[in-house]
């Protein structure tokens, strides 16, 4: 028997697409390699106005070559296992 924890926190979504690299999405680390989480959709909200509201005002980097648009908070499932293995779906 596997001991399963699970959780659901807020993230944020970075997103940009353009010629060159086409779609890319990912979660914004807050630290190097640890993803930023948020207990609520608004605390989410406050970091990305805080750290990338400066893409609104920045029509160059909205435009080709970059095509940065501003990240948007999504939910996701924190999965834990004892082993650290993945769960199949």
């Amino acid at each position: 028997m596997k001991i399963v924890t699970t959780c659901e926190r807020w993230a944020a979504l970075w997103r940009s697409k353009n010629l060159l690299d086409g779609e890319r999405k990912h979660i914004i680390n807050k630290d190097d390699f640890l993803p930023a989480l948020f207990r609520t959709r608004r605390e989410a909200r406050e970091f990305i106005d805080q750290e990338y509201g400066y893409i609104r005002t920045r029509r160059d980097l909205r435009e080709e070559p970059h095509g940065w648009k501003i990240p948007i908070p999504v939910r996701v499932k924190i999965v834990a296992t004892p082993d650290g293995s993945r769960l199949a779906k």
